[in-house]
C-alpha cells in the first residue's frame, strides 16, 4: 500500500486519492480540484507584500500642469529681443506682400484704381532714395479705364517713366502727354492678363518666403541657439505663421485665376 493510500485512510475523505489530482503538461505544480481550495501541493511560497505610494514625500506628481517645451515662453533677455526684431521684420514683409496682392486682385477683377501703381518706386537722383509714386506725383482715374499721373516737378518725368517700366506691371505702358502728365491706358482684363498677374505674384510670394526664411536663419545664428532648444522651436513657429499668412494672401488670386 502506497504512502498516499495510508495517509488517506488516516485522514479520511479530507485527503485526496491519486485519482483526484490533475497533472497539467509543462507545469511542476499540481492542485487538487475539489470544492475546498485548502489543499495545494506542493505548498505555495508566501506572496511578497505589495508596496503602494503613500501621501507626503515621494508621492507621484500629476503631469496635467506641465507645459510642453514648444509652448514654453522665452526666458532669456537676448532671445526675447531677437524674437521681437525677427517678428517686426517678418511682419513688415508680409504687410508689403498683402498690399501688392490687394492691388493685383483689384486689377484682376477689372476695377481701375490708383492702387495698380503701388509697386512703383521712383529713385530720385539728388538723394538716391526710392520713394513711392504718390510722393512725387498724383494718380487719378479718367474715363473709367485710364490712369493719369501728374508730376509735382517736371525734372522728375524721366525718373518716373523709368520707375513705371521697372515695376514690370503686366499690360502697363506709360504714354507721355506733356512735361508733367503721363497717361496709362488699362486694357480689359483677359485670361492671359489674369494668368500673367498671378504668375508675377507667385514669384513675389516666393521671394517674400525666402526673405522670411533668411531672417529666421539669421536670428538662429545670432542667438547661437542649440539645435533642439526651446528657442529654435519658438522661432520656427514664428516663421511658419508668417509663411502661412503669405499663402492666405495669395489664395484669392489663385481662386480668381481658376474662375477665369
Amino acid at each position: 500500500m502506497s504512502a498516499v493510500h495510508r495517509t488517506s485512510r488516516l485522514l479520511g475523505s479530507c485527503w485526496p486519492t491519486p485519482a483526484q489530482f490533475c497533472f497539467r503538461r509543462g507545469l511542476t505544480r499540481y492542485t487538487r480540484y475539489t470544492s475546498s481550495p485548502l489543499f495545494v501541493w506542493p505548498p505555495k511560497a508566501p506572496m511578497a507584500s505589495r508596496a503602494y505610494a503613500t501621501k507626503g514625500k515621494g508621492k507621484a506628481k500629476s503631469t496635467s500642469t506641465l507645459v510642453p517645451g514648444s509652448q514654453q515662453p522665452l526666458t532669456s533677455g537676448p532671445a526675447r529681443e531677437e524674437y521681437t526684431r525677427a517678428e517686426e521684420k517678418m511682419h513688415a514683409a508680409v504687410e508689403w506682400f498683402r498690399k501688392e496682392a490687394a492691388a493685383v486682385e483689384s486689377r484682376g477683377t477689372g476695377r481701375v484704381t490708383p492702387a495698380v501703381l503701388d509697386p512703383v518706386r521712383v529713385t530720385l537722383p539728388d538723394t538716391n532714395a526710392s520713394v513711392k509714386l504718390d510722393q512725387v506725383a498724383t494718380v487719378g482715374v479718367r474715363e473709367g479705364n485710364n490712369l493719369l499721373v501728374t508730376l509735382f516737378e517736371e525734372q522728375n518725368m524721366k525718373h518716373v517713366e523709368q520707375a513705371i517700366y521697372a515695376a514690370k506691371i503686366p499690360s502697363i505702358v506709360p504714354q507721355k502727354l506733356d512735361d508733367r502728365t503721363i497717361k496709362i491706358p488699362i486694357p480689359r482684363v483677359t485670361l492671359e492678363t489674369i494668368t500673367a498677374l498671378y504668375t508675377a505674384m507667385q514669384r513675389k510670394a516666393e521671394d517674400t518666403r525666402m526673405q522670411i526664411r533668411k531672417q529666421h536663419q539669421a536670428s538662429i545664428k545670432r542667438g547661437k541657439f542649440e539645435k533642439h532648444s526651446i528657442e529654435v522651436e519658438v522661432f520656427q513657429k514664428l516663421t511658419d505663421r508668417h509663411i502661412a499668412e503669405i499663402d492666405a494672401a495669395l489664395l484669392p488670386l489663385k481662386k480668381l485665376a481658376s474662375r477665369r
